[in-house]
């Protein structure tokens, strides 16, 4: 392997903080590398792999469109993106959708819409209101409106027209906001994902709704990683019962295939014009069959029942494995997104998980991310809290 990773290094930026595997194939929910080491996989590609990997019903869908067409320009209408547009609109009860290739893109949209939208009332100046812990993507854009210090910082300034806020306190947002008449709306992720797993409460998601209906705001939700069934229901924000005006998408939309999409609701579902926004890749006939395969094959599975319950289970199980280990701060999380806190850093982890033969991330710095394919079983939900148990344990004696 060491051969293997030298050989890799000299032509790739080193952008990366690798742990040292190379991945060569995989089926369901198991991965194997070069050298044939097994690996338990409780991080699905970052909540991207949502059917797993080598999945009996898409990978031949996906076969039959790379043989019938891959690519074609925006210039033309693509059937696929109408069809994949009503799937997505009416399990969210929204309009109109765009499509793009990754988060960041959607998120960057969903940033133009609102400022065009403040714009187009006359407002010159248009101001989003964000949060601590946000993470929205690495674009000029994106990093402005994201919380983390070492995202943003040494490249020059940022994009102005954000004000930052603490998560799930209506009254702060209300402070933030009062008197300024440059607000144009409110973007939050339903469940922080890159920021520790932090959820924003039901109340709190109709709290701000309920504002932003009063003084004419969007409210922006960002389910780039907590979407498309991850939390056990089409969208995270539906457990609160509520519509956004404007929803980004990404991560699981494909399986694997990259896609993004920004999705519109009412107002909102008419700013961006002929010229406004574009993109290259987005909206092309493979990704879009992607999407329209995933949705298909969640549905005819039931994945999002089987989420709620595997991941209530997994949950469960690490809550009662780590109730008494000193260290541990907490176990949150809904579905199959779930965060074990520790109280302190715990980068080494994903290397030690890796030689267990176990795979996840670590966020924050102290939180444990389990995001696996929604595939995922009870029983390898089992193996992954007998794999990484011992793990937290011999850290945390440390």
């Amino acid at each position: 392997m060491t051969a293997f990773i030298e050989a890799a290094e000299p032509h790739v930026m080193t952008t990366y903080g690798r742990v040292p595997i190379a991945l060569e194939r995989g089926q369901g929910c198991r991965l194997w590398d070069v050298n044939g080491k097994e690996y338990l996989d409780a991080l699905g590609g970052i909540a991207v792999n949502t059917l797993g990997h080598n999945h009996p019903k898409l990978v031949p869908a996906l076969q039959e469109q790379i043989a019938t067409l891959i690519h074609c320009s925006n210039y033309y209408y693509v059937p696929g993106q109408e069809k994949l547009a009503a799937l997505l609109t009416e399990r969210a009860q929204m309009d109109k959708a765009f499509f793009c290739s990754t988060g960041l893109e959607a998120n960057e949209a969903a940033i133009k819409l609102a400022r065009k939208y403040g714009v187009d009332k006359g407002i010159t100046n248009p101001v989003i209101v964000v949060y601590d812990h946000a993470f929205h993507g690495r674009s000029l854009g994106t990093m402005s409106a994201t919380a983390n210090p070492k995202v943003r910082e040494g490249f020059g300034p940022l994009l102005d027209g954000f004000v930052r806020i603490a998560a799930n306190d209506i009254e702060a947002l209300k402070q933030a906001t009062e008197g300024n008449p440059n607000i144009v709306g409110v973007m939050m992720e339903p469940i922080q994902g890159e920021g520790g797993l932090h959820p924003m409460r039901a109340e709190y998601m109709q709290q701000v709704r309920a504002l932003c209906d009063a003084n004419d705001w969007l409210m922006i939700l960002d389910e780039v990683q907590s979407g498309m069934g991850r939390t056990g229901k089409w969208f995270a924000h539906q457990w609160a019962g509520i519509v956004p005006d404007v929803m980004s998408l990404a991560k699981g939309l494909g399986s694997g295939v990259p896609v993004g999409a920004l999705l519109a609701h009412g107002k909102a579902a008419e700013v961006l014009k002929p010229g406004n926004h574009g993109t290259t890749f987005g909206g092309n006939p493979l990704s879009m069959r992607a999407g329209i395969e995933t949705i298909r094959i969640m549905e005819e599975d039931g994945l999002l029942a089987h989420t709620t319950q595997v991941g209530a289970h997994l949950k469960a199980k690490l809550k009662q494995e780590l109730a008494e280990v000193a260290g541990v701060v907490d176990v949150r999380g809904e579905g199959l997104i779930i965060g074990i806190e520790l109280n302190k850093p715990c980068g080494v982890l994903l290397g030690r998980g890796a030689e267990a033969g176990l795979l996840f991330s670590v966020t924050a710095d102290t939180v444990v991310r389990l995001v696996p394919p929604l595939i995922m079983t009870e029983v390898e939900a089992d193996e992954v809290v007998a794999k990484l148990k011992p793990l937290i344990l011999q850290f945390l004696s440390e």
